[in-house]
């Protein structure tokens, strides 16, 4: 899911990282007063959990690749601004150190996956929370794959439209949302089961252990 560099026209990332800069101030402010020596090896751990399942990219025809996240660990766990702050580390150094992501696209990838993948499963995760821990967190670790999959498919399909030459022809990323929506939201229907089962277990292992959980 992460998105290259050169797939982005100007006008998209640059609006994208004024909506980044400003949810990263936000999600700093009050930070430090939650992180404690107990909270902060625990972060790291789930946070090295999320940077590995991100490495672990499958392919998908229409220009991205579709892997784990683990963002909706994080954000059960630790909230959304501690949730988005680290998976934005963990993509700033799958950038750098691997060219998983783009930095042009760092923000856009930022707040698809670490901003609006952690709502969404915080906000499945209240929502159903009420039939149980299996069901609410599975759901929750589902959406937390599909709502940036279909972010992501959306960005990249307008670029034809708003950054193309005169004769029509795309500056950047060449395919629609026709091609885009099926190609990127239908694999990751699938990896989001994987997730879903995935994070259900890691969410039962921190609960035996009596971690604190939103």
């Amino acid at each position: 899911m992460h998105i290259p560099d050169g797939f982005l026209s100007p006008q998209t990332y640059l609006p994208a990282y004024a909506l980044a800069a400003a949810a990263w101030a936000w999600a700093a402010q009050g930070l430090r007063a939650t992180l404690d020596e107990t909270t902060v090896p625990r972060l790291a751990m789930l946070t090295a959990l999320a940077y590995a399942l991100g490495l672990i990219m499958v392919p998908i025809p229409g220009g991205t690749s579709g892997h784990a996240l683990g963002v909706a660990i994080l954000a059960l766990v630790f909230g959304l601004r501690a949730s988005f702050v680290a998976y934005s580390l963990v993509l700033l150094l799958q950038s750098l150190l691997f060219g998983a992501g783009g930095i042009t696209a760092l923000a856009v990838n930022a707040l698809a996956m670490g901003l609006c993948g952690a709502a969404a499963a915080l906000g499945a995760r209240r929502l159903l929370c009420r039939f149980g821990d299996t069901v609410s967190v599975a759901v929750a670790a589902w959406l937390s794959v599909v709502v940036p999959g279909v972010i992501v498919a959306l960005v990249l399909g307008v670029q034809p439209l708003i950054a193309h030459q005169p004769d029509g022809s795309p500056l950047f990323f060449p395919f629609g949302p026709a091609v885009t929506l099926p190609a990127v939201l239908i694999p990751h229907l699938v990896i989001g089961a994987g997730e879903a089962v995935l994070t259900v277990l890691v969410f039962r292992y921190v609960k035996a252990r009596n971690w604190p959980t939103c």
